[in-house]
């Protein structure tokens, strides 16, 4: 790893000045990536993004999910990407605090089924098809289910780690 920026920012929470430090990493299979590190020493705000070193074209990345090998394949989101998985449900939009981050596609149905737990026990009276949710995800979890994991990115900075990892274009307006 090594350093190749380090600057200041006015922490959006508090006003006051931190830093943020960016690195690039070699990452075994997937490449050079841009790691960005921003903490708050005032109030603990932080801000983390992983990114691609080339910036591209915006793309869609679509990864079918049909075995359960497929479920450990490296995800690279940018805090630009949307994540969708329709099979599911599940669709994530980035906000104005967004952050990018590595996972797995097995990392990102659990994390999908965590939240969905959280939202369905929490809510009363339990919005409906709540059950029926949760166990397709569980299933999706355990490689029972194929699901398709696609991330739209309007920089072209995420993917996925797999050679069946399809990438489309995206028309730009």
């Amino acid at each position: 790893m090594r350093k190749i920026l380090e600057y200041e920012f006015k922490c959006p929470m508090c006003r006051s000045m931190s830093k943020c430090s960016e690195y690039i990493y070699n990452i075994p299979i997937v490449g050079e990536v841009i790691l960005t590190s921003c903490k708050c020493y005032e109030c603990g705000f932080k801000h983390i993004d992983v990114r691609l070193i080339e910036v591209g074209e915006p793309r869609k990345v679509l990864l079918k999910v049909t075995e359960l090998e497929d479920l450990n394949s490296i995800v690279i989101r940018s805090s630009t990407a949307s994540i969708v998985i329709p099979e599911l449900g599940v669709e994530v939009t980035p906000g104005p605090a967004s952050m990018g981050y590595i996972t797995t596609v097995e990392g990102i149905v659990l994390d999908a089924l965590d939240k969905t737990k959280f939202i369905c026990e929490s809510t009363h009276p339990t919005p409906s098809g709540c059950s029926q949710r949760i166990e397709l995800m569980e299933k999706a979890s355990r490689g029972e289910l194929p699901i398709t994991l696609i991330l739209i990115d309007p920089e072209g900075v995420s993917t996925i780690v797999n050679k069946k990892t399809v990438f489309e274009h995206l028309k730009t307006d």
